[in-house]
């Protein structure tokens, strides 16, 4: 997202050097690229002007304190008004989804068709019951699409969720209040009820919306927008903002827009808070918005925070602490432990996905790294690994020639693969040895160029 923008404040950065405090001189250079790469990545004009004047306004006579550039100092006073603009000036509460009404929550989806509202319902869904622990049923009040209720079953399905069926010869409120009943009857903590979209703006289609918020009367009301959309999504806004009170927006395929100016101007022109943000087509690809993080990570400062996350969600703990146990005790590394190692790490959204979160720095420094290259070598060496027999994932040392022969062949790869891949599980198990010794910074200097990608 607006990866244009990070790349013209690193250039900036660079030139900017020696000054003791922050003049309308030596920043003026700074702000034209800000504005030149918002106005590239689709932000509307007048959230550009007012972004632009309130970072003037805060950089002006900032002291240059410590061991930061100007061109730093600068950055920072763009990351504060950065995450302002998303949401942040709102307070932590404002992202927060309200349940603070007599159970079931209603939360009614809106938007266009073709943004992804009833992936994104069945993605919510799957939020809902993991990550707040609530029993969540799901309808569709979409009696125009071909298909769209079928396809909110399937997904809600997938997710472990209960569906309400509706029918296309019902009317939408009708199957709005017959749901709502249902789930009081049946103790859900939330209903999600997904709505009709159209490929234009049109008054029935308001009006039926607006008729089915004045009979279920949400507590949450989501504007679910396309992030590629850029201008469109501003018009799509006023009038989805005119019709229904909003309450937030949730913003799909961020993944697949390097612009993604539709997060910026959305947000300044319905007054909305960013509540939800779609990375990746995966059901479990809805993040809670963070505006502060969000902002970093636009500057090149990453998100750390979103990777302990991710890193909490893909590691099996019990598997890490059974690990760990086993090493200390002086048990061996064998292969089933290195392919469980493999396993994690595409769990936690393989290399690119854990790099998106990097911070810039180390984002250029595995420039060079074919990433996809890298995880395709991952899913081949899990691959070797299962032509391999118990005895000799527990005992590698037993792999000679004709053996390493039948594990290419069965594997469908050449010897040279399976050679290979003995010799990265050899590094890490002598990294698990100096683990057991304590010799963390020894193993984490000993990580380098030994995952393939990254050499």
């Amino acid at each position: 997202m607006l990866d244009n923008l990070t790349q013209r404040l690193a250039k900036v950065v660079k030139t900017m050097r020696g000054e003791a405090r922050l003049t309308e001189a030596n920043t003026a250079e700074m702000l034209r690229e800000v504005r030149l790469a918002l106005l590239e990545a689709d932000v509307a004009l007048p959230a550009v002007r007012e972004f632009i004047a309130k970072v003037k306004e805060k950089a002006l006579g900032e002291e240059v304190i410590g061991s930061l550039s100007p061109g730093q100092a600068l950055v920072g006073v763009v990351q504060r008004e950065l995450a302002a603009l998303m949401g942040a000036d709102l307070g932590p509460e404002a992202t927060q989804l309200s349940f603070a009404q007599q159970p079931p929550a209603i939360i009614l989806m809106a938007g266009l068709q073709g943004v992804g509202k009833t992936t994104t319902t069945g993605k919510l869904a799957k939020y809902l019951k993991e990550q707040k622990k609530k029993k969540v049923l799901t309808v569709s009040a979409d009696v125009y699409r071909p298909a769209a209720i079928a396809q909110l079953e399937s997904v809600t399905k997938q997710v472990g969720a209960d569906f309400f069926p509706s029918h296309s010869t019902d009317k939408p409120v009708d199957i709005a209040l017959n749901a709502l009943d249902w789930a009081k009857k049946h103790y859900h903590d939330v209903l999600i009820i997904d709505t009709a979209g159209r490929l234009g703006i049109d008054e029935a289609m308001m009006q039926e919306i607006a008729a089915v918020h004045g009979a279920v009367k949400p507590i949450e009301t989501l504007f679910v927008v396309d992030a590629m959309l850029g201008q469109d999504a501003i018009n799509t806004a006023k009038a989805f903002n005119d019709a229904l009170p909003l309450t937030g927006i949730v913003l799909t395929k961020l993944d697949g827009d390097s612009r993604g100016g539709a997060a910026l101007s959305v947000r300044h022109v319905t007054g909305k808070p960013i509540k939800f943000a779609g990375v990746s087509e995966k059901l479990d690809g809805l993040e809670a918005f963070d505006p502060t993080r969000m902002a970093s990570r636009v500057l090149g400062m990453g998100d750390i925070m979103a990777l302990v996350e991710e890193a909490r969600k893909g590691v099996d703990e019990k598997a890490a602490a059974d690990m760990a146990n086993k090493i200390k005790a002086g048990g061996r590394f064998d292969m089933n432990d290195f392919k469980a190692q493999l396993t994690q790490m595409k769990k936690m959204g393989g290399m690119s996905g854990l790099l998106d979160k990097l911070p810039a720095q180390f984002q250029q420094a595995a420039a060079g790294a074919n990433m996809d290259q890298a995880e395709k070598q991952v899913r081949r060496m899990c691959g070797i690994i299962d032509s391999m027999t118990p005895q000799e994932r527990a005992k590698p040392e037993l792999i000679k020639a004709n053996r390493k022969r039948r594990i290419a062949a069965g594997a469908g790869v050449q010897v040279q693969e399976v050679n290979r891949m003995l010799t990265q599980y050899d590094q890490m198990q002598t990294m698990m040895k100096k683990l057991k010794g304590g010799g963390l910074m020894k193993m984490m200097r000993g990580m380098k160029g030994m995952m393939p990608g990254m050499r």
